[in-house]
């Protein structure tokens, strides 16, 4: 066929343990928040924190130069504005990221070719990348499991497919001005490039097609958020949502950019790409299973 299926596009959006770390840490860190039963300080406890450490692992410091690169990072790619939810979330990740460093030099990764040939700022990047695949395994899907699949996404497409266009903001007033301008001719890329703090701005705000069953259900809207899903089938094909969606502590403008029949494609076709996905899948939940391990064992100090 020309052009992919949502089935595909929503079986493809996982991504797995080998994709690149600051992609991979992130969803480890939102899915495995530090356990309960990790060492954390009191005030008092936190006042004994070598100057100039946001944490230590076993002993080893992390840098407060560290937590401010990483948010000097997150912010000039316009995905987020500097919080304290934002350094404590960066700062878990960080402290998930030492522990496997120092699970990956203790079984001498750091001395694996890829790694002596990596440039220096990946070189840590690359050897628990590289410590993760071997200790991460998923086991191969059955016939059964990749059908069930199938048939289970199928079953929560509806009879259109729907191109959103997001402008993701965190302000309700900027957001209904964005709605102004865009009502009153403006390009509506020009604005999600202007505006927008997600990583969509690049692409002018453009989502991937998604299908979904209507009258919306909360839970069967292929990951939009339920709100937003109800607007775009609302909309017609052009229109601009007439007031911002919230969604968490977002506003977002959305316009409807196109709408086309739905078409499943046959399971032939997509089968290959669901076992896939589930391998990825079990990946993911394995080396989420595999950072809690190791971070409760972990001695942390914060």
């Amino acid at each position: 066929m020309s052009r992919m299926s949502p089935l595909i596009r929503t079986l493809c959006a996982s991504a797995i343990v080998s994709v690149a770390l600051n992609a991979a840490l992130p969803a480890l860190a939102h899915a495995q928040d530090l356990p309960a039963s990790a060492p954390q300080t009191s005030p008092t406890d936190a006042q004994g924190l070598p100057a100039g450490a946001v944490a230590v692992v076993n002993g080893v410091q992390i840098p407060q130069s560290a937590m401010e690169d990483a948010v000097r990072t997150a912010v000039s790619r316009g995905s987020d504005v500097d919080t304290p939810q934002l350094r404590a979330a960066i700062k878990q990740q960080l402290i998930i990221r030492e522990v496997l460093r120092q699970q990956a030099v203790r079984a001498h990764y750091d001395q694996r070719p890829e790694v002596a040939q990596a440039a220096e700022d990946q070189k840590v990047d690359v050897e628990i990348q590289s410590w993760l695949q071997d200790n991460v395994h998923a086991p191969e899907p059955t016939e059964r499991q990749i059908r069930a699949r199938y048939d289970s996404v199928n079953t929560e497409l509806g009879k259109y497919e729907y191109k959103p266009q997001f402008v993701v903001l965190a302000d309700q007033a900027v957001a209904k001005d964005v709605i102004a301008q865009a009502r009153a001719g403006q390009p509506f890329d020009a604005l999600a490039r202007k505006y927008s703090i997600v990583p969509s701005k690049e692409n002018g705000g453009e989502m991937p097609w998604v299908s979904f069953k209507t009258p919306v259900v909360a839970g069967k809207t292929r990951g939009v958020p339920v709100d937003v899903a109800r607007m775009l089938a609302q909309l017609p094909v052009g229109g601009v949502a007439p007031q911002p969606v919230q969604s968490g502590q977002a506003w977002v403008v959305v316009r409807l950019e196109d709408k086309r029949p739905m078409k499943v494609q046959a399971y032939s076709d997509v089968k290959d790409q669901i076992r896939r996905q589930i391998i990825a899948e079990s990946m993911d939940a394995g080396a989420a299973k595999l950072v809690k391990s190791l971070v409760q064992s972990a001695t942390i100090v914060q």
